[in-house]
């Protein structure tokens, strides 16, 4: 058995061989319970005469002979062995040799052997097989998921195919349509919906493709170089053992002391290794990588693979690149902590198998593998995100940048509303859809991605009924034809016909006329403007507050770019910040899980109940007040086309900022959460000096305490309490305590 310098790993030799590779695994696991058996069957032999040993001897070297091939080099080599046998097969052989000599036995030898070989062996043996059967449903999970990958495609594919058989039904439509500007505009919409199916394809398939490479040079190779791993652990274990049986049989046998120290020194040169060296020289074969996929346009539509970059189709690649870079960050950060973690357990498994750490190595690997899993699930997330950013900037370059984009957020409609893209209304049992935070935008859920970044910014009550009415009223109006065939879809035949009527004196050809003419009005244009908006129930008030100003901050806070502020002179809403000082754990519904040191953002403050609505990432939830330290004042997205000099960003939302951090030090927080629902006084502290302007007002100097009564609303004034008297002071005035 010659020494190798670098021994070749399973996945990289043998990249298609995974299932033949388990297979020899569970022969070699299995073969465990063949060894185990027979120390226990010895066990009761040695109590017997010689001829007894030599007998067993004998059945256990026809058990191997039948075993040999099987054991060496697999069930399926490419190519045969011949009399070649595994490196732990000459051990075995060398050890049936000696058994053959040895005719007497101690019965506490015997008795060694059950407690001290056979049980050990049947432990690691039951440990093994637990361990090949997670990598062989691991296995099969990543090719269902290669699997679910191809037939995701295949669906979107599919989907692609339907939309552009309606546009070719549509295009017949406007044939045969008597109204032209109409049956047109519909034409017009299918078009624009086909454009955005077919980037949706076309990002599917590289998607695709991306994963199908992951999975055949990352994914499938890892799972290989692991079940060799399992099978030199089980060679390594399989010697330690062998060592302990020709241990005993030195010490109870001084006459086989020779024979035994040869064995000894024939198990020593068994180098886990070496079988894995002989079953990958026997089945080495050449690997056929699949094709990557193509694009396949649909039979009823002719067309190229090249993406639809016209304005309808930026659109929608611009929500898609935004929401893709805003997630890509946090994955990249994600994976890179769990690909340190999985770096850590590694060590951590050498260390134990050197002997410098005293752990059980099968609960090292089986904890290994779990991290290998959360890894790959999370790494699977950012590839798709990253191929999703790359497709889409490659084509049409980083549209976000300057988008004003609006601030969606889930909302379940409980009253009838329509959407402010396609003029539908929100149907469904739970009425599902996305509204702006800062203008009032409503939309489908499946509008949402065709939603021009077009946010006017905060918006007042009445600001957002008025532009309800407009958006309302302009998807009533029919979309304008193209006046020219995009350049990537084949030349489509005049759309126009002869009017073939013989009179227009009936009303149906009275309502043609008008129709062709031009002059009948559309019906949903004509009930929005006869139905007013409905005007608000609560009553007006009796005097509009002065709004003013606060001194600006001392420092600019940037974005950077890909950022979601709305252009350089739109208006924001401004939003307070907040440190975790202490890491809390949820214990309820609608509580949050923060870690001490993180950032989050204040979406509802304490009403008095001692519990704040932090927003951290993408989740919101509930964290006691008394475990944060709020900011002095909130910060407002400021202009980044800007040519004025300002200081460093102290916070960053773009995904793309992955730096190193120190490390945060865990602080214990408050002994007891706030009560759930229970009732506190709450603070403000005035920053600034301000003198009332009417008797509703407070004056205040810089420093003083009032009681706070009521949040601001959106009026830019809160309500708080001094001496007695309940009245109204600047919202950007006062911080809370």
């Amino acid at each position: 058995m010659a020494e190798v310098d670098v021994a070749p790993t399973f996945g990289a030799e043998l990249k298609d061989g995974l299932k033949p590779a388990n297979v020899w695994v569970a022969n070699g696991i299995a073969w465990l319970d063949d060894i185990q058996n027979f120390y226990r069957e010895r066990s009761v032999l040695e109590k017997e005469h010689s001829a007894r040993l030599n007998a067993l001897a004998k059945k256990y070297f026809e058990k191997k002979t039948k075993k040999s091939t099987s054991l060496s080099v697999g069930d399926t080599p490419t190519m045969t062995p011949g009399s070649l046998e595994s490196a732990s097969l000459t051990i075995w052989n060398t050890h049936l040799t000696t058994l053959e000599a040895r005719a007497d036995e101690h019965e506490r030898y015997g008795n060694d052997l059950i407690h001290k070989v056979a049980d050990p062996i049947k432990y690691y043996a039951t440990k093994f097989e637990d361990l090949r059967k997670r990598h062989a449903e691991y296995a099969a999970k990543l090719e269902a998921e290669r699997d679910s990958s191809y037939n995701d495609l295949r669906k979107v594919k599919g989907k692609y195919d339907t939309v552009c058989q309606e546009v070719e039904s549509r295009r017949k439509k406007s044939e045969s349509s008597f109204d032209k500007a109409k049956a047109q505009s519909n034409y017009q919409q299918q078009l624009h919906e086909m454009n955005n199916m077919k980037n949706t394809y076309l990002i599917a398939i590289n998607v695709t493709n991306k994963q199908k490479e992951k999975y055949y040079h990352e994914f499938i190779p890892e799972v290989m170089d692991s079940l060799q791993d399992l099978s030199e652990f089980k060679t390594m274990k399989l010697n330690s053992i062998w060592t302990m049986a020709a241990t005993l049989e030195s010490k109870m046998l001084t006459q086989c002391n020779t024979m035994v120290d040869h064995l000894s020194q024939e198990i020593s040169r068994n180098q886990p290794h070496l079988d894995s060296m002989m079953y990958i020289r026997h089945n080495m074969g050449g690997f056929n990588e699949p094709p990557d996929k193509m694009f396949e346009p649909s039979p009823v539509w002719h067309d190229d693979d090249a993406m639809v970059t016209d304005e309808p189709a930026k659109i929608f690649l611009r929500n898609v690149l935004n929401k893709s870079k805003s997630q890509l960050g946090d994955l990249r950060r994600e994976v890179d902590t769990k690909r340190r973690e999985v770096e850590s357990v590694k060590r951590l498994k050498q260390r134990v198998r050197d002997g410098t750490e005293q752990k059980d190595e099968v609960v090292v690997v089986n904890h290994l593998f779990a991290l290998q899993e959360d890894l790959h699930q999370v790494d699977r997330k950012r590839l798709t995100a990253e191929v999703e950013t790359s497709t889409i900037t490659s084509m049409v370059g980083d549209v976000t940048l300057g988008a004003k984009n609006h601030n969606f957020k889930g909302q379940t409609f409980k009253i009838p509303t329509n959407c402010d893209l396609c003029g539908e209304r929100i149907w469904g049992l739970s009425a599902k859809g996305f509204d702006c935070r800062d203008c009032g935008y409503t939309c489908h859920s499946k509008c949402e991605m065709k939603v021009p970044a077009e946010c006017p910014g905060e918006l007042s009550k009445e600001e957002r009924k008025k532009m309800k009415v407009e958006r309302q009223a302009s998807t009533g109006t029919l979309l304008t034809p193209a006046t020219a065939t995009p350049d990537h879809v084949a030349e489509l035949p005049d759309l126009t016909r002869s009017n073939t009527m013989n009179s227009l004196s009936s009303g149906y050809a009275a309502s043609a006329h008008r129709s062709i003419s031009g002059q009948a009005a559309n019906p949903r244009a004509s009930e929005d403007a006869a139905t007013p908006p409905e005007l608000p129930s609560a009553p007006r008030p009796t005097a509009r507050k002065p709004r003013l100003v606060a001194p600006p901050p001392t420092a600019y806070i940037s974005e950077l770019p890909g950022s979601s502020v709305n252009g350089s002179f739109a208006s924001k809403p401004t939003e307070q910040r907040g440190k975790v000082l202490y890491g809390f754990e949820a214990g309820g519904d609608g509580e949050l899980s923060v870690s001490a040191g993180q950032d989050v953002t204040i979406v509802d403050p304490d009403d008095g109940s001692g519990w704040v609505k932090v927003r951290a990432g993408y989740k919101e939830g509930l964290v006691p007040g008394t475990y944060l330290e709020i900011s002095a004042s909130p910060i407002a997205p400021q202009d980044t086309g800007s040519s004025q000099t300002r200081p460093e960003s102290t916070y960053s939302n773009s995904g793309s900022s992955i730096g190193a951090s120190a490390p945060v030090v865990k602080k214990k927080g408050p002994a007891v959460a706030p009560r759930r629902g229970a009732k506190v006084l709450r603070y403000v502290i005035a920053l600034y000096e301000y003198s009332a302007q009417s008797e509703t007002e407070h004056s205040m100097t810089e420093g003083e305490r009032f009681v706070l009564i009521k949040e601001d609303p959106g009026d830019g004034w809160v309500e708080v309490e001094k001496g007695g008297s309940t009245r109204s002071v600047p919202a950007s005035y006062v911080q809370v305590a």
